[in-house]
């Protein structure tokens, strides 16, 4: 085959062979081809779009070109929870040690952030000596141990995807749906997860901004799910407001602590925890009845034993687990300012991507994909939507380490508050979910 042939196959609409997908993902991990001709057969999938087998295809292919995580036994049994990212977004901290807990084999395989949504792996390091770089073989043992993982993607996990995601993000080639679909299922596929939850947002604070995008594409994952006998269950999320209190990497990880030790008990971070485990237990038949299944997860909670996996996880992957009991272990900020609302009134709207951009500004998210990070500064929601706020009471607190980015950070903040006389309509945070066994996917 010639590539160059395969670029004008693209450019003029028509459709590739499961060989010729397999012969770009070859040709991109040996070097055959140049990155200029990748951006180009890029730009033509953008323009023209690939077919549902075309991105199955390319799916498998970038899921084959590195190792597979075998779990043995386990292997019909792992669990992976995937969020398209947004402000504030800790749900993997909550539910992982919570589904661990239950006796789900949970294997999570997550991300840096990149642009004002911090990614799980930054979060997570903010827990003095946790190490998120694991192999392969060690992911299998730390399943084995004690059921509960999360790491970064290894080197030999979807290498092609690696190499392909790196030519797109230089290209404008990273927002088509199939290449974005294709790029987040290899991985799981990859990893070894025999059930995957995908938790697709939409809003001011996500990439996709209409619940109808975000309907779209998880649509399309699940089709590849499907396509490749895999268990695929989607469900598209609000993120037009910061998800729970807490925006910054130490700050999200101690709301997540506060969770498992049943501190948060109402609101957003709950829900949406509760609602993913609850799903799990009732997809894997481990319930038959929600009711049920929600007093058992809530039950691991008030007990500890949720509280207690985290704990584990921690230890096994060579955390310091004093941070669940005392927060200053934590990256602390050197100030913190308490900022107060200017009228009375309740909280009719927060506009997550105001308050995501106000984090960038502090630090707390990084400006390209090898720029540190502040893993002590961020905001805290002192208010959320629904409550009622007296002029002069805090409204929300932002922890810093520069006096010129927190004034900065707090003109996006007060833009992000809309503060009216009335009682709001309570904001629906679920949109529709999505899964195999619907028949319009």
């Amino acid at each position: 085959m010639n590539f160059i042939d395969l670029i004008e196959k693209k450019k003029l609409g028509k459709v590739h062979t499961r060989e010729e997908i397999n012969f770009i993902t070859n040709s991109l991990m040996d070097g055959s081809i140049l990155d200029c001709q990748i951006a180009a057969w890029l730009m033509a999938v953008c323009f023209n779009g690939l077919t549902k087998d075309e991105t199955a295809n390319l799916t498998l292919a970038l899921a084959s070109s590195g190792k597979k995580v075998d779990f043995g036994e386990l292997s019909g049994l792992i669990v992976d929870k995937h969020s398209t990212g947004g402000v504030g977004d800790k749900v993997t901290i909550t539910l992982i040690p919570l589904l661990a807990a239950a006796g789900i084999p949970v294997a999570k395989i997550a991300d840096r952030g990149l642009g004002y949504a911090a990614g799980t792996v930054d979060k997570l390091e903010s827990i003095p000596g946790l190490n998120t770089n694991l192999t392969t073989g060690a992911i299998v043992n730390q399943i084995k141990n004690i059921s509960a993982v999360i790491a970064s993607q290894a080197e030999e996990i979807a290498p092609a995807d690696k190499k392909l995601y790196a030519i797109r993000d230089l290209t404008a080639t990273a927002d088509n749906e199939a290449l974005i679909a294709s790029s987040i299922i290899s991985k799981k596929i990859a990893s070894g997860a025999a059930h995957i939850f995908l938790d697709v947002k939409y809003g001011s604070g996500a990439f996709m901004k209409t619940p109808e995008e975000a309907v779209h594409l998880s649509k399309l994952m699940v089709n590849i799910g499907r396509a490749l006998n895999k268990s695929i269950t989607a469900v598209v999320t609000s993120m037009e407001e910061p998800l729970g209190r807490a925006v910054g990497n130490s700050l999200e990880v101690i709301e997540a602590i506060e969770f498992l030790k049943g501190n948060i008990k109402n609101g957003d971070l709950a829900d949406l925890t509760y609602f993913f485990a609850t799903t799990a237990l009732l997809k894997l038949n481990l319930y038959d009845n929600e009711q049920e299944a929600l007093k058992y997860l809530k039950e691991l909670v008030s007990s500890g034993k949720a509280l207690n996996k985290f704990k584990e996880l921690i230890i096994a992957q060579g955390g310091n687990s004093q941070v669940i009991d005392n927060y200053d272990i934590f990256p602390l900020p050197s100030f913190k300012v308490e900022c107060e609302s200017k009228k009375n009134g309740y909280i009719h709207h927060i506009n997550a991507h105001e308050i995501g951009h106000a984090a960038k500004i502090l630090g707390a998210n990084r400006e390209g994909n090898n720029r540190p990070i502040d893993l002590s500064v961020g905001i805290f929601l002192n208010k959320k939507s629904g409550e009622y706020v007296n002029k002069g009471e805090t409204l929300y607190t932002i922890y810093s380490n520069d006096a010129d980015k927190t004034k900065i950070a707090q003109r996006y903040c007060d833009e992000a508050f809309c503060i009216n006389e009335s009682k709001p309509s309570q904001n629906h945070l679920i949109y529709k979910i999505i899964g195999n066994e619907d028949e319009d996917v």
